[in-house]
């Protein structure tokens, strides 16, 4: 249904046709929201597994110090259905800021309709429009359906590998605020 038609329906009386969807910047109140849908994905992931408490500091840290990067969600009226976030680094290479696609969630029931790819068009435009000069992300070499959908996209394989050298085990250690100085 085009939006001419969705306006003309929704100004009929009696007629309440459902909320929009719509790709927005997170803020505060969607943390709890995103805290769930990123245990949906750390069960599925085989390097993480969820833990809400340090998903929620990592979400408010992000809100709180917007030069680290931006959290985007997918929500129909107040309902959020999924989330992405980007984190910003230089790079070298490009000679600019680049970033990290680091999560994106669709919740499992509404799966299957096209909201990841919404999610993905909804970040790479505002990365575009910010200048991004590079996204990155890593992907379960498995996860075929979320390959898939980076792959369509535009998204290619790299030659490079990630390694990883955890620093903090302990779920009671607290990240320090970073500055820039």
């Amino acid at each position: 249904m085009d939006a001419r038609a969705e306006k003309t329906l929704r100004e009929q009386p009696g007629v309440r046709s459902r909320p929009s969807i719509r790709v927005r910047e997170a803020r505060s109140a969607d943390v709890s929201s995103m805290v769930e849908l990123l245990g949906y994905l750390f069960k599925q992931e085989a390097d993480f597994g969820p833990s809400p408490a340090k998903q929620r500091r990592a979400l408010e840290l992000i809100l709180a110090q917007p030069f680290l990067g931006r959290l985007f969600v997918l929500s129909r009226g107040k309902k959020v259905l999924g989330m992405v976030s980007l984190l910003f680094t230089i790079s070298t290479a490009e000679g600019g800021k680049a970033a990290w696609l680091e999560d994106l969630v669709v919740r499992p029931d509404h799966r299957g309709h096209g909201l990841g790819t919404r999610l993905l068009r909804g970040a790479v435009a505002w990365a575009r429009k910010e200048g991004i000069t590079r996204i990155t992300l890593l992907t379960d070499a498995d996860n075929v359906g979320a390959r898939g959908l980076y792959l369509r996209h535009g998204f290619s394989a790299s030659a490079m590998q990630p390694l990883r050298l955890h620093l903090a085990h302990r779920s009671d250690v607290r990240p320090a605020t970073l500055t820039m100085v």
